[in-house]
């Protein structure tokens, strides 16, 4: 019932859509050239109009796997292009081979087409890599010192960050400021021939040491590096800053809303400049790109900082990066989160310019409807206690019928095997039940769904009191479907499984990984001086493993095949520890929030 080639949808209403529509009715980027690549301005003039109203991209950097927040960028950028007649690139800002690798950038496609984005469109392949134009950012590089805008910075480390300046003072000129264009590019091409070792020489622009925004107190664009690279191998030894790189990749490409979240906002007066610089030289096409910043996704009992999740790894509190518990998105697929929940999610939140805090509860409802829509019924046992119909043939097993999903009739019914022995669950019944109580207890009645009417006459127990069998009496003509189905009125209704015909299996029941909607956080009454570990706010029941038993047809269920389990929640067959005819089984979420309104 999933829709994995549904179009993709941009949130419902933001700022950003404002600004898009603004500049379409405009035609501000109506008359950009497109040359089938990027290249430079020169080159792009030569090819046709871009037949793409507008173009956005994604660019995650190939060092981490992605997580919830990525969702939130994926689908705003691919969305937006989808809805405008645009195009959206998948690019990798790989411009720091020590931290990269492939398994990234694998991870990362396969991430954003399990979300239903495609970077092709209208014969347009619009995967990119930062280090497919390493030698345009260098000549870039080149073109700035020529113009007096960029010199080598022969300081320290250390001494860069004493002369940088405060957040209230100004900073101070590097004493290699001064040095003439010749001296400038004869550095920077030492500095390309490998002849430096890391760290002796920075190229940084020249713009204003005491500018009130720190970031242009000439920032560092190129750096050296002795590193092999994931993509280009050993073809180079300097590298360029990601600041640097990232806004001359959207003006190569002809983005025209390079969309970022509100962290890269100071750094967008840095952004202008450079590119208003190339453009003065001719090297990049005008109208230039345009970042625009939102919010980035803040969620209650969820930590998503980059750092913290490679500490969750590394120090094995969860299995790896696709521990289902995990915020990435390869966790969430494993755990049996749909990529239609991400969407809707995506919706009702909405984009703006204001950081908020979403409860997760809201993230599991979205999973939840849409589950609710799309997933199959199955019945499985997650405590099972024998049942004993007493008066029904021992030989006998008979078929009763449940309903494949019962929003749509369409998808029929699968006959479930009825004997004397059953699995019923350990909480439907009690020898002496509270207030309330309706399941099975001595004396009262209920129905086993799709199947009859019984009535408890007692239960077996072991030597230390534990219940291990209850008995019943059932009902011969109160079967579902049947005239006498109605006969007789109870009020509890059990599900079940034949014990002959159940099969064995491994459910994993998972919860939230922290127990504090802010994993880390002082909490009222706390010394002023103490600082808290997010560790210790991990929730130690956020993994069980269980025995259930389950309906036969379940054997069958293939990795990432997902049902709702009656009464208990919507599971997945993990995709990584399934085997033909033995599926593992995931909880993805319950069926309600277990964890109330407020998360």
């Amino acid at each position: 019932m999933s829709s994995p080639n549904k179009p993709e949808v941009a949130p419902a209403a933001n700022f950003i859509k404002n600004i898009v529509e603004a500049d379409l009715a405009a035609g501000k980027h109506a008359q950009r050239h497109w040359a089938g690549q990027p290249g430079t301005a020169a080159d792009q003039a030569s090819g046709p109009l871009d037949p793409a109203k507008i173009r956005t991209r994604f660019p995650p950097e190939p060092n981490g796997y992605l997580h919830f927040g990525h969702a939130k960028s994926i689908l705003l950028n691919f969305g937006l292009a989808q809805q405008y007649g645009g195009r959206c690139h998948l690019r990798f800002d790989d411009t720091n081979p020590e931290k990269e690798d492939q398994e990234y950038v694998d991870s990362i496609v396969d991430a954003v087409k399990w979300l239903g984005c495609s970077w092709e469109s209208a014969g347009e392949t619009n995967l990119y890599y930062a280090s497919n134009y390493f030698d345009w950012m260098a000549a870039f590089a080149e073109y700035l010192i020529s113009a007096g805008h960029a010199y080598v910075d022969s300081q320290s480390a250390d001494e860069m960050r004493a002369n940088r300046g405060t957040l209230t003072g100004a900073g101070k000129d590097s004493p290699f400021r001064t040095r003439s264009v010749e001296e400038n590019m004869a550095l920077f091409k030492r500095m390309q021939a490998g002849e430096f070792p890391d760290g002796a020489h920075i190229l940084r622009a020249k713009i204003d040491m005491s500018a009130p925004n720190i970031n242009l107190r000439d920032p560092a664009i190129y750096r050296i590096r002795h590193a092999t690279h994931h993509n280009t191998g050993d073809k180079w030894c300097v590298y360029p800053m990601y600041t640097f790189a990232h806004p001359i990749e959207d003006a190569l490409e002809c983005i025209t809303h390079s969309i970022c979240t509100l962290e890269f906002e100071d750094q967008r007066p840095f952004y202008d400049w450079l590119l208003e610089r190339l453009a003065e030289g001719g090297l990049l096409q005008r109208p230039l790109p345009q970042q625009i910043e939102f919010s980035r996704l803040n969620l209650t009992y969820v930590v998503l900082s980059k750092r913290k999740l490679i500490q969750l790894v590394d120090e094995k509190h969860v299995s790896g990066w696709d521990d289902p518990r995990l915020p990435t998105l390869v966790g969430a697929r494993r755990r049996g989160y749909s990529a239609e929940g991400f969407r809707l999610f995506a919706e009702r939140i909405g984009v703006s310019k204001h950081d908020s805090l979403i409860d997760y509860a809201l993230f599991e409802d979205a999973m939840r409807e849409v589950m609710n829509e799309s997933d199959q019924r199955r019945i499985a046992v997650l405590d099972p206690v024998k049942l004993i119909i007493d008066n029904y043939p021992a030989d006998q097993v008979e078929e009763c019928f449940a309903p494949n999903h019962p929003l749509h009739p369409e998808l029929g019914q699968r006959a479930v095997p009825f004997s004397r022995e059953l699995w019923i669950e350990g909480e439907d019944f009690m020898e002496v039940p509270s207030k309330g109580y309706r399941r099975l207890f001595p004396g009262n009645m209920a129905r086993l769904r799709y199947g009859y009417v019984v009535k408890c006459i007692g239960c077996d127990k072991d030597a230390n009191g534990k219940i291990t069998a209850v008995h019943c009496e059932y009902l011969p003509e109160t079967k579902s479907g049947t005239p006498g189905a109605d006969s007789v009125k109870v009020k509890g209704n059990l599900h079940w499984v034949s014990a002959a015909q159940s099969y064995a299996a491994e459910i994993r029941l998972y919860d939230r990984l922290f127990s504090v909607a802010a994993p880390g956080a002082r909490r009222e009454g706390d010394a002023p001086e103490l600082e808290r570990n997010f560790l210790d706010d991990l929730n130690p029941d956020s993994r069980q493993s269980i025995t259930a038993q389950l309906e036969p047809c379940l054997r069958d269920a293939k990795p990432e095949e997902r049902f709702q389990f009656e009464r208990h929640g919507y599971f997945v067959a993990d995709r990584v520890d399934s085997k033909d005819g033995q599926p593992v089984f995931n909880r993805a979420v319950t069926l309600k929030d277990s964890w109330g309104k407020a998360g």
